[in-house]
Formats: structure tokens, C-alpha cells, sequence
């Protein structure tokens, strides 16, 4: 009873940092860091009014979203309505179930693991392509519930984009999973400790994966479902208040979810670029985790601010290019690197 109650406690403490870290801090920041980087590019200055250097304003527009009006076309289905920010912003936030951030550490005889749950479970990778699939129905119910021709095509739009790029995605991964052996994620990162990264042995593979990655949290320049020359918003033309802020609140949360994956799968996650026993850190140490969970976060904003940087740097794409390079150069390009993946470890063996 008393292991039971302590796992339980373990895991709402978890639970509540890890949301409160993505859900407040972790989007604010993105909103804020888009708007600063954007402003530097186009040689604008960006928010400087609410609180120090504009700080605050993320905050401000929160509180904007949930004072403003919450409107409901009257000939829309109110139920899938209100369900499909909820589904997109739960899908979001579901990922980092099986996500480690850093290796255990021991507090007394048991290992504390920097995650929600136990991250060495042998179905991370197939629970995080799962829920990425299951993310496109928060989008095509927001557009066809909306019972609006630019809303219903934006929906379209996100599940013909979401499909044709989950295969590129999927066969990316299954490069990565060649090369380690494994599929739990913990291992994976262990065995890219002092460099030995696996974009060096996988650099078509984080290629395609990258770019599919884009494709996926639908940001520019794939942001086909929500294109406002064409779609006046898109999906989320008919939202208001805090229910458009979930949409844009998940679209965050996708993509620092997209930058961790990648930072885990081909970076080298949380290793130290030198062994920690040069530096008096004992595997399995409390500070040793900490050091390693800090550099986890410094690789994911690295790549949060690339994100940042194509979207303000690349036009978008037509429709009509998105699925070309979909179906006809990425597939083609991971099913080759798959193959060739084959071959090198089958020949090594």
C-alpha cells in the first residue's frame, strides 16, 4: 500500500510540473521568442510594452483570449465544436507521457525517473506516432463542425497533409530504431553518448524527418490548413476567445514536442559532450540528471528557434508542391534510406 501510494504521489507531482513547465512557461515563452525573432528579421522591434522588454505580453494575450466573447455559429455541431480544440490540445500535451528528459536518479534504493512515467517502456516511439495520428481529428472536426466552405477546406487540407507526411515520418524513425537496436527512447539516447549522434549515421533520415516535422504542427511554410490569402484562417476561422487560444497553444506545444523528439532521436538528448566523471558527476546522481535535463532543454530551444527562423525565412508552399514533396521525394527518400540502413547493419553484423 505504501509503494502504491508513493508511485501515485510520484506521478501528480510529475504530472503538475511537467504541465505547468509546457502548458505556462514552456508556450509564453515560444509566443514571446517568435515575436522577438520574427521582429529582428523583418528589422521591427517586437513587444517592448507589457512588463520588462515585453515579457509579459504573452501573458497579456491570455488574458485577452479569456475575457473576449465566445462565439458559436448557430448552424454549426456544437458538440464536435467544442471537443476539437480539447482534442488538439490533449493530444499535445498526452506525448510527454512517455518523453525521459535525463537519466534516473537514485534517491535512496529506488530509481526517479525525469518524466511522467517510466520511460524505458518499449512502446514510446509507437505512442508517439499513435497520438500524432490521432491529433489530425481535433483539426478536421474544428473545420467540418464549423459549417464553413474556408473551415471544411482548411480540415481537408490538415488530413490530406497529416497522412501524406506521417509515412515519411514513420520510416524516418524506423532508420534510427535500425541503428540503436531498441525501441525505448531512454536507450536510444544512451547510446549516443560523447557524439556518437545519430544524424551522423542517419543524416537523410533527420532530413526527411525534419522536414515531415514541419509538415506535422502545420507551420510555415506548410501551414496549408490555416493559409490566409486563400482560407481566411482556415480551420479556426469560426473560433473565439480561449478555444482559437487552445489551437494556438497546441501549435506551440507541437512544436517544442517536435523539437524534443528530434533533439532525442539524432542530437544525443541529454548527453554531456564530455564523460560526467571528468567533472565529478556520478552516474546516477541527482545534480548529474539535473546538468543533463538542463542540456536537453538548451538542444530543444535550439530547435525551436530554427522552427522560428524557416517560418520567417521560407514562403509557403502551394498545395500542389506540398504534395508532391510528400508522396514523390520524401517517401521515396526514406523507404531508400531504410533500405540502405538494412544492408550497412546486416553486412556489419
Amino acid at each position: 500500500m505504501v509503494e502504491w501510494s508513493f508511485l501515485i504521489i510520484e506521478f501528480l507531482i510529475k504530472a503538475l510540473i511537467i504541465l505547468t513547465l509546457i502548458l505556462l512557461i514552456a508556450a509564453a515563452f515560444g509566443v514571446y521568442l517568435e515575436r522577438k525573432i520574427s521582429a529582428f528579421i523583418q528589422n521591427r522591434i517586437g513587444p517592448n510594452r507589457v512588463g520588462p522588454f515585453g515579457i509579459l505580453q504573452p501573458f497579456a494575450d491570455v488574458i485577452k483570449l479569456f475575457l473576449k466573447e465566445d462565439i458559436t455559429p448557430y448552424a454549426a455541431d456544437k458538440f464536435f465544436h467544442r471537443i476539437a480544440p480539447v482534442i488538439s490540445l490533449g493530444v499535445a500535451f498526452s506525448v510527454y507521457a512517455v518523453i525521459p528528459f535525463a537519466d534516473p536518479f537514485k534517491y535512496g534504493d529506488k530509481l526517479i525517473y525525469f518524466s511522467i512515467t517510466t520511460p524505458d517502456v518499449n512502446i514510446g516511439i509507437l505512442f508517439i506516432l499513435a497520438l500524432t495520428s490521432v491529433g489530425v481529428y481535433g483539426i478536421t472536426f474544428a473545420g467540418w463542425s464549423s459549417n464553413n466552405k474556408y473551415s471544411l477546406l482548411g480540415g481537408l487540407r490538415s488530413s490530406a497533409q497529416m497522412i501524406s507526411y506521417e509515412l515519411s515520418m514513420g520510416l524516418s524513425i524506423v532508420g534510427v530504431l535500425l541503428v540503436a537496436q531498441t525501441l525505448s527512447l531512454q536507450e536510444i539516447v544512451q547510446k549516443q553518448a560523447l557524439w556518437n549522434w545519430n544524424i551522423f549515421y542517419q543524416p537523410l533520415g533527420f532530413i526527411v524527418f525534419l522536414v515531415s516535422a514541419f509538415a506535422e504542427t502545420n507551420r510555415a511554410p506548410f501551414d496549408l490548413p490555416e493559409a490566409e490569402p486563400e482560407l481566411v484562417g482556415g480551420y479556426n476561422t469560426e473560433y473565439s476567445g480561449m478555444k482559437f487560444g487552445m489551437f494556438f497553444l497546441a501549435e506551440y506545444a507541437n512544436m517544442f514536442t517536435s523539437s524534443l523528439i528530434i533533439v532525442l532521436l539524432f542530437f544525443g538528448g541529454w548527453n554531456l559532450p564530455i564523460p560526467p566523471e571528468w567533472i565529478g558527476l556520478e552516474p546516477g546522481s541527482f545534480w548529474l540528471s539535473l546538468i543533463q535535463f538542463c542540456i536537453l532543454i538548451f538542444k530543444t530551444l535550439l530547435m525551436v528557434f530554427f522552427f522560428i527562423w524557416v517560418r520567417w525565412s521560407v514562403p509557403r508552399f502551394r498545395y500542389d508542391q506540398l504534395m508532391y514533396l510528400g508522396w514523390k521525394v520524401l517517401l521515396p527518400l526514406a523507404l531508400i534510406n531504410l533500405i540502405v540502413t538494412s544492408i550497412v547493419i546486416y553486412i556489419l553484423k
